[in-house]
């Protein structure tokens, strides 16, 4: 049998204390426990139990994972160090944390009353039901109460928030909303060595950088928990302190993370440093992991024996507890005591996990991933307050007007709200639909941010984390690809993994779609919502007129304050500007500004026409077309009627069987490609409702979308429409 190296490490940890000498007895636990340091004997000891009690968690998972109880064996052992950092911190400072931060976790909850960390890491641990913060749906370290959202197993992807976070909590006092933390709190983001490479952490520490370079606060920590290895893979020596000492906007603290004294001036100089200055500081502790990368990690695969058996002789726990004896703050009996008393307890505490209840059925899993309260966001979204501003104009506008005046209202109404992106603030967007938005509610709530859509996004999610309402602008659906992940794993499983106590309210604009005329190539002639069709509990929303995108735009940003819902608002591009419908002038595709009591609920299409022929479902581009084609079909006694479908997800299915079943023949316009496109979900909608009826699509192809003319080889068009009605028509 191979041996175990968690039996090693305990077993050393037991060897070692027990050869011991115990120095002078300590009277007064004030004193600094080494001289010239600020760390108290009692700060010691309070770390150190800590620190033992992350070790027997870290113990225990693989003892249960072996019993078929536990689903989670990544542990902390190594890293423990992390504890002072939570001891130099506030529970009102955010913490986002990686998953090596099990000391940190029982260091911040043993500061506010109420808590009980190990019984709440061990239901983790097992999945129960009964799990405080994700409910049993995943092991995270998270708590509302300790200011603590839940990260899942993330390389890298949390720092964005994190940024995003201390970036707003000082422009909150700024613009005037209140902070739900204290004006002086700072964050704290923690992860390993190998994530400093990711290029999501490469662009949040661009951003905090940039950020400073222009005078502008961003009171963050980030602690690097260096390890040398990412799984298997060694980082070069002293890559990270190279890189990060040179970096002349992010200050630099070092230290050994195996002597919690060291580490914990360190991580005070750090932390004293964001606060008081308001800038942000790196602090960089070396470590070593213990125990592999997780339980089903075979170490011997890539480093040699004498390798790990090295690492297990620089264990912070032996390391602190010779400080705390031989510095006579603690006897060696009294460390061996308080070890096998958190043994104890660690052991009494699984099998009261192990028998708590778990997730049983799909609904209690998806209960808390996308909340929405129809009637409460009805009612927020048609509560509109005019702050005594001058009646809008009656006369009928395009989509990008209304969509610049809703904006204007949502400034308005929603104190806490904010809009961001390149080039929304002076010069209005490329599109020009947040023209003058910043004169009207100021430089702190309409602002340009740098070029790097994980940035803006992960901007979004930090301020929606601290309380306000954000709007970020994404240029151009293409250019949302390269930061997805950022809407997926972080933005929508929020509220998944926290049972629904953090949300990430949030209205993501983008432009998007195809039809630009002499312009373009696939970069901004992109047709692709697939990868945002697939995110759990993401509304998507695309309108195809200036009346339903205000009716829309309201209803979303109602859900977001209601509900804390994460949307994508796709707009159209080329329906931007439209104003006619089927001849130059007529002025059919604009629309008077929608009155107060006018929003359009979540999964409501529309129906355009009462034709009882066929049923033409569409959306955005694909409706505007499917109009003009069923007017020139009704002079031939085709008569046609039009569902513009206006939400993606989720789909209006209701109202689709309803406009099917009225006809018994439907023609699905999808305007995105054949594979991955909206038709593929609406068909089969139909067959699962209504299976008898006759369905065909037409969809653009599956292909990128070329410069000028060529766009039209590619994409559906009028004729292609026409052509299919009519042969479902006359067969």
């Amino acid at each position: 049998m191979a041996l175990s190296r968690a039996q090693i490490v305990d077993q050393n940890f037991i060897d070692r204390v027990r050869g011991l000498v115990t120095g002078e007895p300590r009277d007064d636990l004030e004193l600094p426990v080494r001289a010239g340091f600020r760390m108290t004997g009692r700060q010691a000891i309070q770390v150190f139990e800590s620190m033992v009690a992350s070790r027997h968690l870290d113990l225990k998972s693989r003892e249960l994972k072996a019993l078929g109880q536990s689903y989670y064996t990544i542990g902390s052992s190594g890293h423990e160090a992390n504890a002072v950092v939570a001891a130099v911190t506030r529970p009102t400072d955010p913490a986002f944390l990686h998953y090596r931060s099990g000391a940190f976790f029982h260091r911040r909850a043993s500061q506010v009353d109420g808590q009980s960390p190990v019984f709440d890491v061990l239901l983790s641990l097992v999945a129960s039901a009964d799990e405080p913060i994700a409910g049993g749906r995943h092991k995270v370290f998270g708590s509302a109460d300790l200011w603590m959202p839940p990260q899942t197993s993330t390389i890298a992807s949390h720092l964005p928030r994190a940024v995003g976070a201390a970036f707003i909590i000082d422009r909150q006092q700024r613009v005037g909303v209140r902070s739900p933390v204290p004006d002086d709190s700072i964050v704290v983001c923690s992860f390993g060595d190998a994530s400093t490479n990711h290029a999501t952490a490469c662009a949040s520490f661009n951003t905090t950088a940039m950020i400073t370079h222009q005078s502008l606060p961003c009171p963050i920590v980030f602690v690097c928990e260096d390890n040398g290895l990412g799984i298997s893979v060694r980082t070069p020596q002293k890559w990270v302190e190279d890189r990060f000492r040179a970096d002349p906007w992010i200050a630099y603290f070092g230290a050994d993370g195996l002597d919690i004294v060291t580490a914990y001036e360190a991580a005070f100089d750090a932390v004293a440093h964001a606060r008081h200055n308001r800038k942000p500081a790196f602090l960089h502790l070396k470590l070593v992991r213990l125990l592999g990368h997780a339980g089903s990690d075979v170490e011997q695969l890539y480093r040699s024996t004498d390798e790990i058996v090295s690492a297990e002789s620089k264990d912070p726990l032996i390391t602190a507890a010779a400080l705390l004896v031989e510095g006579g703050w603690l006897s060696a009996a009294q460390v061996a005591d308080l070890y096998e008393e958190a043994r104890q307890t660690t052991d009494a505490l699984a099998r009261e996990a192990i028998a708590r209840p778990k997730l049983t059925t799909a609904s209690e899993v998806m209960a808390p991933l996308c909340p929405l309260d129809p009637a409460r966001v009805q009612a927020a979204a048609t509560t509109i307050h005019t702050n005594d501003e001058p009646a809008v104009p009656a006369r009928p506008r395009h989509m990008a007007v209304q969509l610049n005046r809703c904006l204007k209202e949502i400034l308005s109404n929603y104190p806490e709200a904010c809009i961001f992106g390149e080039d929304v603030a002076r010069k209005g967007g490329v599109y020009h639909v947040t023209a003058g938005l910043q004169e009207h509610a100021g430089v702190g709530r309409v602002f340009n941010t740098l070029l790097d859509e994980t940035s803006i996004l992960g901007l979004a999610l930090g301020a929606a984390q601290m309380g306000m309402l954000p709007i970020p602008e994404i240029q151009y659906l293409a250019y949302l690809h390269n930061a997805i992940d950022q809407i997926r794993g972080e933005a929508c499983s929020q509220q998944f993994f926290s049972n629904g106590q953090f949300t990430n309210p949030m209205v993501i604009r983008i432009a998007g779609l195809a039809y630009q005329k002499g312009f373009g190539g696939h970069f901004h002639n992109d047709n692709s919502l697939a990868a945002l069709r697939e995110i759990p509990g993401l509304i998507l929303a695309c309108p195809s007129n200036g009346e339903d995108a205000v009716g829309m735009l309201r209803t979303v940003t109602a859900a977001a304050k209601v509900n804390g819902r994460v949307t994508a608002f796709v707009e159209p591009i080329a329906l931007y500007m439209t104003k006619d419908l089927h001849d130059e002038k007529d002025g059919l595709w604009s629309f008077p500004y929608p009155p107060s009591d006018f929003a359009v609920p979540v999964g409501s299409a529309k129906t355009w026409g009462d034709g009882q022929d066929v049923t033409i479902v569409s959306y955005g581009n694909g409706h505007w077309m499917s109009l003009r084609v069923a007017k020139r079909l009704e002079a031939d006694g085709i008569r046609c009627r039009n569902l513009d479908l206006r939400w993606l997800n989720p789909l209006p299915v209701e109202d689709l069987v309803r406009e099917a079943k009225a006809t018994g023949k439907v023609l699905v316009v999808d305007e995105c490609r054949r594979t991955g496109g909206m038709a593929e979900g609406i068909l089969t909608a139909l067959v699962e409702h209504c299976p008898g009826v006759q369905m065909q699509r037409v969809t653009g192809l599956d292909t990128y979308i070329p410069l000028g003319a060529a766009a039209d080889l590619v994409l559906v068009d009028e004729l292609d429409i026409e052509r299919a009605v009519r042969g479902m028509v006359n067969p």
